[in-house]
């Protein structure tokens, strides 16, 4: 008899979605499907306020990465604008974008992660969190969490808050950082680097020695990656062009413009989820899958253009055989970009520019349509905003960095479940790694909430006609 195993919430991401594992007669899983559960309505509820607002509105979608909000809204304005805005006002901007993917990736490695690589995917659930690393490995953690407190610190200094911060406007920014604020910044670069440098050492002898099969088995598979570059194909967060690429590493579209983006992204939508899922159009809905966030951007850069981040890279690739078709190698990718993006800030707070008093530019509407683009810490971020004459908003499109991967997210669950789950055995252990699928891309569901101690999970097995047969929860296995 077929049965359906739920699992809801998926924990240890930011925000609220649940996964469906189906199993045939013989109890081997026939699909899965990751569900968002939750409905923000943000593209509706923004109709009739303010372009000037958008900004600061749409940063509150997310607690966790409301800086990469702020900056594809802010491109939006200054599109609208049509205004170039001051060097001091993009250098601002990336050094925050920086310090926004330093800190969230921190978050998602060592705070939501690395718990079920360094104490065991089948450990207590109850322990298998951050506390429980921390008991494991004091340094570690401790390390982990100042890593991102230096990133969350940076955007106080430039924002004045660590969330929210109502700074980047159509235009530039508000405020430069103060001479005591780069002080700061150069006295807590030694122990950031040496943080990074000591986990990234640590996960790839994890790699080497005990996580071939989650390389194997964790959404490993072909697909597009799409992500920003540079002039010369260089890691790009802020501004330059979008580039495809396939598994193989070869360039499918080069050049692309933000604002042509409906010529090569559609958005497809199933009866079963909230989020939307992109598809590279040329190719077709479901055959256009494509990925997005540190892995792609790692795939498709030339080079960080660090003297770090570059030699870390060429070991990647080595690593990896070239392309990185398993999204187990996110984590690793999240490393990589910390590195690099701590050795940028490093770079950024001794240019003059960052204590100018030239951060903005000012004008009136200029243009009544403008899409803006960034890359937030999950990858590729749309807004794509249409106004009346006097800036107030007739429609408004978000392509959210997380929904870009949402079929590949799918893909992945589906393979991870085939891959444990036999005969009906459904082991709190082989549930964690299918949630640890989802947690690959480090998922923003466009707000945080997370859980400490037990976790609130309960797996529901039904027949085909709706009758529940059994129910298993984190503390009640074989109830």
């Amino acid at each position: 008899m077929s049965k359906t195993i739920v699992i809801d919430p998926v924990t240890r991401i930011e925000g609220h979605a649940k996964i469906s594992i189906y199993l045939d007669d013989a109890g081997e899983v026939s699909d899965a499907h990751f569900h968002v559960v939750e409905y923000r309505g943000f593209e509706k509820f923004c109709e009739g306020r303010p372009m000037w607002e958008m900004a600061g509105i749409t940063a509150r979608i997310c607690g966790i990465c409301p800086v990469s909000h702020l900056m594809a809204s802010a491109k939006t304005g200054d599109k609208l604008l049509a205004v170039q805005i001051p060097p001091a006002g993009e250098k601002l901007r990336r050094l925050m974008n920086l310090a926004q993917i330093t800190q969230s990736h921190a978050l998602s490695f060592f705070h939501l992660s690395s718990p079920d690589f360094l104490l065991g995917w089948d450990s207590n659930p109850a322990t298998r969190n951050v506390f429980g690393l921390m008991a494991a490995d004091p340094e570690l953690a401790r390390g982990g969490i100042r890593l991102r407190q230096f990133g969350q610190q940076i955007i106080e200094l430039l924002g004045a808050k660590k969330i929210h911060a109502a700074w980047a406007v159509p235009g530039g920014v508000r405020s430069p950082l103060s001479e005591e604020g780069r002080q700061w910044i150069r006295d807590r670069l030694p122990e950031s680097l040496a943080t990074i440098e000591n986990a990234l050492s640590l996960f790839k002898k994890l790699l080497d020695e005990e996580l071939q099969t989650e390389i194997q088995v964790f959404g490993n598979f072909p697909s597009l990656f799409m992500s920003l570059v540079g002039k010369n194909g260089e890691w790009e967060h802020y501004g330059g062009h979008l580039r495809f690429i396939d598994s193989g590493g070869n360039i499918v579209a080069d050049n692309l413009s933000e604002d042509d983006y409906l010529d090569f992204i559609g958005e497809a939508v199933e009866p079963w989820s909230y989020l939307k899922f992109p598809y590279y159009k040329p190719m077709g809905y479901p055959e256009g899958m494509y990925r997005v966030g540190p892995l792609a951007r790692v795939n498709i850069c030339s080079s960080f253009g660090t003297e770090r981040g570059d030699r870390e890279l060429h070991e990647f690739r080595q690593r990896v055989g070239g392309v990185a078709t398993s999204s187990f190698y996110y984590h690793y990718a999240r490393l990589l970009e910390i590195l690099a993006s701590v050795e940028k800030i490093a770079e950024l707070i001794e240019d003059p520019d960052v204590l100018s008093s030239r951060t903005r530019a000012h004008a009136g509407i200029n243009n009544l349509e403008a899409v803006g683009v960034s890359e937030a810490p999950r990858g590729t971020l749309f807004h794509h905003y249409q106004i009346d004459e006097n800036g107030l908003i007739k429609k408004m499109n978000l392509i959210i960095a997380t929904g870009n991967n949402n079929l590949a997210m799918n893909k992945t669950v589906a393979q991870i479940a085939k891959h444990y789950i036999h005969n009906g055995d459904v082991a709190e252990g082989f549930l964690n790694r299918v949630e640890a699928g989802i947690r690959n891309y480090d998922p923003c569901l466009s707000c945080s909430t997370h859980a400490a101690g037990q976790m609130p999970i309960q797996i529901q097995i039904r027949d085909r006609q709706g009758n529940l047969l059994k129910q298993i929860g984190r503390n009640m296995l074989g109830s």
